[in-house]
């Protein structure tokens, strides 16, 4: 048996296609058009691993794909391929447009056109899971409840917008012709091999080069923190025992400001990495307060940005039926009558807690401190010099009648 996996050398999408063979021996068929921040190096433990196939191209290339599907028959896709850096989106929202909803459109469509002609069998058994963001769902007021999968979508970026589209297009293909989907909604991810224009590597790596921290307004934006493998097992678990056309939240239950963040750091790097010679650089101890008292506020577009975003600590984990290894205590309660619950928690990330945050990040440093940061240097210099381009729980009330498909 074979999976595709698109955008399979990105940050999330590596730490899939890795997790997935250590616990599978199903082949995996990995295309990746290797922007700036897909990595072969992020795969490099997989060379020569024989069920790791990897193609290099782009998901709007019908041919290529129609031909890959034909090849290699997967079971299932799992699409990561998209552009996702808010920033990005802001000064060149072209590329987004492109890749997230042109490219999704064009996969949606080699996808239909080869599952039409599966045997019933192999129909039946077939799902395409498609990636997504808890951005689509906006900014959440202080003291708000977090969003939850009948939150309406509200994007207010470029990057949330075509992200919000591609979702909408991956339920229309179900409710159209019957595509057996399943859609994911992420908080942020952290973790391995994480590209340095995202909050936590910036950081590492600007403190360890003695850079400046840019931390953009007051740095009190509140994000719900997800550590990327907790993420890939819900992926698995919705992928293998998801509700076809329904869309599931996955987050950590671990809501902090971004300027918490960057002291968590701080205090870790202090504590692995202590200043070994006197000076004014930033990275060197006591990095905690010298690095904040020089820490950039931008006063741009990116001042805009949502002050929060969480995901309810109930619903954001998903509901298939499984062992809970612990979930925090919470009222069960708020269903609507006649909603069946016929699923349970599986997924208790692993950083639900600040604590177990600190403990994750300071493990990921304490393993690889070095080895990380002289890669990440190396290849934000390796990209300066060439061109680049700029670049749950289930939803209710979905009405299965309006698909003409039976499945």
């Amino acid at each position: 048996m074979t999976i595709l996996v698109t955008g399979g050398a990105g940050f999330i999408g590596s730490n899939f296609v890795i997790d997935w063979l250590a616990q599978s021996d199903e082949t995996v068929v990995n295309l990746d058009l290797l922007t700036y921040a897909g990595n072969l190096q992020n795969l490099a433990a997989l060379q020569t691993d024989p069920r790791h196939v990897f193609v290099q191209g782009d998901i709007k290339d019908g041919p290529m794909v129609d031909t890959l599907l034909a090849l290699h028959k997967p079971r299932a896709i799992v699409n990561f391929a998209a552009e996702s850096h808010v920033d990005r989106s802001i000064h060149g929202p072209g590329d987004f447009i492109q890749t997230n909803i042109v490219g999704t459109f064009h996969l949606l469509e080699s996808v239909r056109a080869h599952w039409v002609h599966m045997d019933a069998a192999s129909r039946a058994e077939f799902r395409v899971l498609h990636v997504s963001t808890d951005e689509v769902y906006g900014s959440l007021p202080a003291g708000a409840p977090a969003f939850t999968e009948s939150h309406r979508v509200e994007p207010n970026s470029p990057y949330s917008a075509s992200k919000a589209a591609s979702d909408h297009l991956v339920r229309a293909y179900h409710h159209t012709y019957g595509l057996p989907v399943l859609t994911t909604n992420c908080s942020n991810n952290y973790g391995p091999y994480q590209f340095p224009e995202k909050l936590i590597p910036l950081m590492i790596v600007n403190a360890l080069a003695g850079k400046p921290l840019p931390v953009y307004g007051d740095g009190q934006q509140i994000r719900d923190w997800l550590y990327v493998t907790d993420h890939c097992t819900a992926i698995r678990r919705v992928l293998e025992a998801g509700r076809l056309g329904e869309t599931y939240n996955v987050g950590g239950w671990n809501e902090m400001p971004n300027l918490e963040i960057v002291r968590t750091v701080c205090a870790l790097l202090d504590e692995l990495r202590p200043r070994r010679h006197p000076g004014p650089r930033v990275a060197l101890a006591p990095r905690q307060e010298r690095a904040l008292d020089r820490a950039h506020a931008a006063h741009d577009q990116r001042h805009q940005r949502e002050r929060r975003d969480g995901l309810e600590g109930h619903e954001v984990l998903v509901e298939l039926r499984g062992v809970v290894d612990e979930e925090p205590e919470r009222d069960r309660g708020g269903d609507e009558p006649g909603d069946e619950i016929d699923l349970a928690v599986v997924v208790r990330p692993s950083a639900h807690r600040h604590d177990d945050l600190r403990r994750a990040l300071r493990l990921d440093l304490a393993h690889g401190l070095h080895d990380l940061a002289l890669r990440l240097v190396t290849e934000e210099a390796a990209h300066r010099r060439r061109p680049s381009r700029w670049y749950g729980r289930r939803r209710r009330g979905v009405d299965r009648r309006a698909s003409p498909v039976a499945h």
